[in-house]
């Protein structure tokens, strides 16, 4: 709905042109891939009315255009014209934002190529957070070099403008405007040396032994780009070397999937061995949804549209069952967070896992992710209610048993989620007036859903950037250094895992 808005507003001519601030890359693909979902609703919804002007044609012999044709032609036209215009690089310029950093441009590289094939324009990168002056951090400002050459080489002839790093945030229109003019196009850069590495010193405090406790899920969540993905590797990392009896997984949610790129390793759906006793895995929810649609949407669209009944093949309750297996063959909203929840809980329940180490997508839908097992639930019920009601006609009872089976797992799921004994929310933040108030509003959800949070980390922690710990007064801060930049990325793992826990702790149960 906010593209048909953003369309009408220029159709109308209320505006020239209009800025999209959109999510993080792998969510934003998922929205711009709407258009074809709303192509398969409203074909779907067209089945539904050529039923009704069959009927209406049956009995009165005639059929008049009514309200619902006219939104079907009117929505089909603006769909078609939205593709077209989301399509024309006269029109429409995706403009892509990433930092000087290894995963982000693994991740803007995986996001350009995916542009392409949903033939969505790509009209230049903004690299943010540059370093000008080499001598304040020569290890950050050598990886920088290199990498901006490489972004260089991805975009294809397209712009590639640099924004400096700012000593405070540009916050209101003054600021924007002096941020704006030291915006630069680059067209070369001056490869750098990278400095002899050094690794910062621990700051205390460090993390408990999660596994020692109990704890069976860990979920990291927190905005966009704060280095929850590192946290999470880390946290794997010191847990499977402290525990080397006890099985433990990491696990990547979000769909723009670095996990793999922390590691330095290929991971896909199916979990492989990092080390002999920790895995990884990047969950694709396609792959999640599918099995979904063969176990049980399938069947439900069957039943709702009352083909196959056990009593009456020829009844039809709800229009025709191909709409119907269209509108099913389609994702609910959230239902893919869900249902990696769903899988997460199971690995723990078989005893397929000891801990499991969820890193997750970033703020906004994280919150949707922990908030599905209630949307799941009272979507179930909704189906027992009406299969409560043509139970006689439909049949199927070994189906709604399963579906019983499925909600009860979704319940024990949502009473895991708000047990502190089996789950532990670990957040990640950085020095930023953004970053921090959205931390804040997201503990106090947290808080609200009965969600427990015992830590919070700031990531890339310098004594000039300190977080005030009163901000976050029933949470343990956690403070990561910057961590070296010229190492191989299982290395940075391996630091960032030692910086987390205590490395005596490590070293004695090792022994």
């Amino acid at each position: 709905m906010g593209l048909l808005e953003i369309q009408r507003l220029l159709a109308e001519k209320e505006a020239d042109r209009v800025v999209v601030d959109m999510a993080p890359s792998g969510h934003t693909l998922n929205l711009l891939r709407l258009k074809d979902f709303l192509d398969v609703i409203l074909n779907s919804l067209e089945l539904f009315q050529e039923k009704h002007r069959v009927i209406t044609r049956s009995f009165t012999g005639t059929y008049t255009a009514d309200e619902v044709d006219d939104f079907l032609v009117e929505m089909k036209t603006q769909l078609a014209e939205g593709r077209r215009l989301l399509q024309d690089e006269k029109f429409t310029g995706c403009l892509v934002v990433g930092i000087s950093e290894p995963m982000c441009f693994l991740e803007t590289e995986r996001f350009i190529d995916s542009l392409a094939t949903l033939e969505v324009p790509f009209a230049g990168l903004f690299i943010n957070r540059i370093l000008t002056n080499a001598e304040i951090e020569p290890d950050r400002y050598a990886e920088q070099q290199n990498l901006l050459d490489k972004y260089l080489h991805l975009v294809n002839q397209k712009p590639v403008f640099t924004v400096p790093q700012q000593r405070v945030e540009p916050l209101g229109g003054v600021s924007l405007d002096a941020l704006a003019a030291q915006i630069q196009k680059i067209q070369s850069v001056e490869l750098v040396a990278a400095p002899e590495v050094h690794w910062p010193a621990k700051v205390l405090p460090s993390f408990t032994d999660f596994v020692n406790e109990g704890c069976q899920l860990i979920i990291i969540g927190g905005k966009g780009g704060v280095g929850k993905t590192t946290v999470a590797a880390g946290i794997a990392w010191a847990c499977a070397e402290r525990h080397p009896d006890k099985k433990i997984r990491v696990i990547s949610i979000d769909p723009a999937h670095s996990l793999g790129d922390a590691f330095g390793k290929d991971l896909g759906h199916e979990p492989i061995s990092l080390t002999h006793n920790l895995s990884g895995q990047e969950i694709d929810a396609n792959q999640v949804l599918e099995q979904f649609r063969a176990d049980y949407l399938w069947e439900l669209a069957d039943m709702i549209s009352g083909e196959g009944s056990q009593t009456d093949t020829t009844v039809n309750i709800a229009y025709v069952p191909e709409a119907w297996r269209q509108i099913m063959s389609q994702a609910l909203p959230g239902i893919d967070e869900m249902l990696s929840l769903v899988t997460v809980m199971d690995l723990l329940d078989s005893n397929q896992q000891d801990l499991i180490i969820l890193d997750t997508a970033p703020t906004g839908h994280l919150m949707r992710f922990l908030e599905m097992p209630s949307a799941l639930s009272d979507w179930l019920s909704w189906i027992f209610k009406l299969w409560i009601k043509y139970q006689n006609v439909l049949g199927r009872v070994d189906f709604i048993g399963r579906l019983r089976g499925l909600r009860q797992q979704v319940v024990q799921a949502q009473k895991k989620l708000k047990n502190p004994q089996h789950t532990q929310f670990v957040g990640v933040i950085q020095s930023e007036a953004a970053i921090i108030s959205e931390h804040i509003r997201l503990t106090a959800a947290l808080k609200k859903m009965g969600v427990s949070q015992r830590y919070v980390v700031q990531n890339r922690y310098g004594q000039e950037v300190k977080i005030d710990e009163s901000l976050f007064p029933e949470q343990i801060m956690i403070r990561l250094p910057n961590l070296p930049r010229s190492v191989e990325p299982l290395a940075r793992i391996k630091g960032a895992a030692n910086l987390l826990f205590e490395v005596e702790e490590l070293t004695t149960n090792k022994r």
